[in-house]
């Protein structure tokens, strides 16, 4: 056997009491990495077959999980969550693991991960609600039970690093999830709007309008503005989420695939060549050329930031939207912002670059 072998438990507990030592005296984070080892479940997959199993619609009353699966919160956003939830006449649990910290992350892999599973086992619970993104989700992506998840279908929102769940439970445990505003966001009228419209009052066909405040905020902030740099119209499934999350993914088992959907992309506190190196990697690997469509939404504080010579925005963006032949626009009403809309993730959809609308073209619950 290789000295380098990886200790067992046993030999370890072994090692330990030859040392005079026991767990309990150990560091928190050694103790944290010696008991978490062997607990941490790996990925049970679900049998997916076409077309998505789309969960029940929220109705006033129901119960609501809010987890913290990817960065760490605090009281006073969880606060604000629970009056963002209770605002639209909902009620919330608490994940038992929400106010947990480890790093920057909201609790270790073994915490997160069975808020998640507990958050989807209770019958009582409608809804899993993340309460902020950050980062740390793509860690629970080999540990999650797709079979469990599948079995108990329910509604799923959060964005940013929250792409990676989304992503992952579209692919193995074939569930339709949607990517919207996370708890603790600053809710607006056109936020809160489309999220009944689209989870408790769904409509088999649904025509989203961009935001008018978007489009005054635009003489301010030019990322706010609708840019079309390929009209027409093009219809596929939704697909897509935060762009670094997407990159991150590309030639995993959990890779977004997005040849004939509508592809929709956003970020923030990006510099324009990492959007650059971001995109390349989406080019390397399906092509965005494969796509039915292309739609970004705001990329805040994304453009050049110091005195170092530095394409725009707009430029980095256009070296890969220009080569299409596909609808193609940019500044959608979708990203790190306070008037988003909400999208059901692999709805079939279309996009409508003259009208600068994206219409539903099914509900995303039952």
């Amino acid at each position: 056997m290789s000295r380098n072998k990886i200790l067992s438990r046993r030999s370890f507990g072994n090692l330990l009491a030859t040392a005079g030592l026991t767990l309990a005296s150990l560091p928190v984070f050694a103790r944290e990495r010696a008991s978490s080892r062997k607990k941490l479940p790996m990925a049970t997959t679900a049998s997916v077959s076409a077309p998505l199993l789309k969960p029940p619609r929220l109705e006033p009353g129901d119960l609501v999980g809010l987890i913290a699966p990817g960065g760490h919160t605090n009281a006073a956003a969880v606060a604000r969550a629970v009056r963002n939830i209770e605002s639209l006449g909902l009620r919330v649990k608490l994940g038992r693991n929400l106010n947990a910290i480890y790093g920057n992350y909201g609790g270790t892999v073994r915490q997160r991960i069975d808020d998640l599973h507990e958050m989807f086992l209770d019958p009582q619970v409608n809804a899993v609600w993340a309460i902020r993104g950050g980062s740390g989700c793509m860690a629970l992506l080999p540990h999650i039970d797709y079979a469990l998840v599948r079995a108990n279908p329910k509604v799923l929102i959060g964005y940013s690093d929250i792409t990676a769940l989304h992503l992952a439970l579209q692919r193995h445990a074939g569930l339709m999830t949607f990517h919207g505003p996370v708890a603790s966001s600053t809710f607006s009228d056109y936020t809160v709007t489309q999220l009944r419209n689209v989870l408790m009052t769904p409509h088999d066909r649904y025509v989203i309008a961009m935001a008018q405040e978007n489009a005054e905020r635009a003489v301010t902030d030019p990322q706010y503005a609708v840019r079309t740099v390929h009209g027409g119209q093009a219809t596929g499934r939704l697909m897509g989420g935060n762009l670094c999350l997407v990159a991150a993914l590309a030639g995993t088992p959990y890779a977004a695939d997005f040849r004939d959907g509508l592809l929709f992309l956003e970020d923030v506190n990006e510099a324009p060549y990492r959007i650059d190196r971001m995109f390349m990697q989406l080019q390397l690997s399906h092509g965005l050329q494969h796509a039915a469509g292309v739609m970004l939404g705001v990329f805040e504080h994304c453009g050049p930031t110091d005195d170092e010579p530095s394409l725009t925005l707009d430029e980095t963006v256009d070296q890969h939207l220009l080569p299409l032949t596909v609808p193609a626009v940019a500044g959608y009403s979708f990203g790190h912002i306070r008037d988003q809309f909400t999208l059901p993730m692999g709805a079939l959809a279309t996009l409508d670059t003259a009208q600068q609308t994206l219409t539903l073209l099914e509900a995303g619950v039952s």
